[in-house]
């Protein structure tokens, strides 16, 4: 289960609709409570930094951006507890390429989008033997 505030999910979903027809990217910086739980007290933005012929299907976080997110949640004694990515005009379900590189115990939510427009917003986490990628509940908060 991850929580996520309406300002947050607003975030996702304006960030998805201005990239679009790319995919967007981001962190979701927070803190795991325990028992799988976790809450995200903000989003951190990220360039797509895929070639442009493939950001319309693939995201790419480069290595110093990811340490510059995972900097900043330390600095506020917190942690990268997630990444959110768009799926433009398609639906908010991993793709066999996110299941490939997920890793377990972070959340991925998934923005879909039809003709530029936010159409669902789900979020998975890995199983830990990597086996698939399990739908998991939001709860909105503040």
């Amino acid at each position: 289960m991850i929580t996520l505030g309406v300002t947050h999910l607003e975030a996702m979903r304006a960030h998805g609709e201005r990239d679009y027809p790319y995919e967007c990217c981001g962190l979701l910086i927070g803190r795991f409570l325990g028992t799988g739980c976790k809450a995200v007290s903000e989003i951190f933005p990220i360039s797509n930094a895929r070639e442009e012929a493939a950001k319309r299907n693939r995201f790419l976080i480069r290595p110093e951006e990811l340490l510059q997110g995972e900097r900043h949640a330390r600095e506020k004694s917190l942690d990268v507890v997630g990444f959110y990515h768009s799926h433009p005009d398609a639906p908010a379900v991993p793709s066999p390429y996110d299941r490939e590189h997920a890793w377990p115990t972070y959340s991925y939510v998934v923005v879909s989008l039809l003709k530029g427009t936010v159409q669902d917003v789900r979020s998975w986490e890995l199983q830990r033997d990597r086996s698939r990628l399990n739908e998991e509940e939001i709860l909105k908060g503040e």
